[in-house]
């Protein structure tokens, strides 16, 4: 499918994407977070192929110190470093942003990539249900504390990973993180979690419009990882087994969804990236539209709000808020 061409809207017809797209990241620096393995590995080393410097983000050091191993292996030449990240900790991305900010100049691609997916009911350390804590809250947290050297880096780029689930998702900011303690599903707890991404994801471009650095969502489909390995446990999913592993690609084709997302030029603040082919779970990556709840305006004001206010994370003065930018753009002119 090398050969095939797909057309993205209001662009020329050009040929599928592949990793050889991917153009020379010398002298550029990038976190991937979850990349231990999976996705998030095939991600790290692709982009250490292309001689970008990667630090892998990574909750278990001893793993995250093997996929650093692995990927120099393979590519002698890479400069990868592992740095420990417990995104169900507020406190551990903390220490990691202090971290990076004092052995690192510049930041030039942070991928937000790492997450839990249908897991029994659980909190993280500071008391946030499982998935939306460590997809979401983590995440946010994250970016925060590391935005202000993303916008000093020209033209940097934030890549936050979502999942084809966000269809499902629904926010309920009256029982965000299920406090009720009746309603909580997995798949809704991981979907609800996927939607906040992308719409985190959305509000981020909004807010860091005209700084030079850009906020894109993607989406890697179907993938042959260790991630659903708690969803073993339910029947329903081991029924639909088959027809998953039909659609599922391995993890390196899956991570090229998010290093068209975190390296094509030509890609725009805001945009989402997923698979082409079959049912959007698999194929070369391309840009596609999202669902209508993923671009309500109002539920990602208050996701973000929420946001700030659950982890004590408030974005910069270089992340404004669009709303009160553009009534004083208004007074100004």
């Amino acid at each position: 499918m090398v050969g095939a061409m797909i057309r993205l809207p209001g662009r020329k017809r050009r040929a599928a994407w592949t990793t050889v797209s991917i153009p020379d990241l010398s002298g550029k620096v990038a976190v991937v977070t979850g990349a231990s393995s999976g996705i998030g590995r095939e991600t790290a080393r692709e982009l250490a192929r292309k001689n970008a410097r990667v630090v892998l983000a990574c909750r278990d050091g001893v793993r995250g110190e093997a996929a650093r191993e692995s990927i120099r292996r393979e590519i002698s030449r890479a400069d990868v470093v592992s740095l420990p990240l417990e995104l169900a900790s507020l406190r551990s991305v903390r220490a990691f942003a202090d971290r990076f900010l004092g052995r690192f100049g510049r930041l030039d691609l942070l991928v937000n990539n790492a997450g839990v997916m249908v897991v029994p009911y659980g909190t993280t350390e500071d008391g946030f249900e499982l998935h939306f804590g460590t997809n979401h809250l983590g995440h946010f947290a994250l970016t925060g504390r590391l935005i202000d050297r993303l916008v000093a880096t020209a033209g940097s780029r934030i890549v936050t990973v979502t999942s084809a689930a966000y269809r499902y998702g629904r926010l309920n900011f009256a029982n965000l993180m299920f406090e009720d303690g009746r309603s909580y599903m997995p798949f809704a707890a991981y979907a609800r979690s996927k939607l906040a991404n992308l719409l985190f994801a959305e509000e981020l471009q909004r807010r860091i419009r005209g700084t030079g650095t850009i906020s894109v969502a993607a989406h890697p489909g179907g993938a042959a990882t260790g991630l659903g390995r708690r969803a073993m446990e339910r029947r329903a999913y081991r029924t639909l087994l088959p027809v998953l592993e039909w659609l599922s690609q391995s993890a390196a084709e899956a991570a090229r969804s998010i290093l068209r997302a975190a390296t094509d030029p030509d890609i725009r603040g805001g945009e989402l990236i997923a698979p082409g082919g079959c049912l959007g779970m698999r194929g070369a990556p391309v840009v596609k539209q999202r669902s209508l709840e993923s671009q309500d305006r109002d539920a990602a004001v208050r996701l973000w709000k929420e946001s700030e206010e659950r982890t004590g994370v408030s974005y910069s003065r270089h992340v404004s808020d669009p709303c009160c930018r553009d009534s004083l753009d208004a007074n100004s002119a």
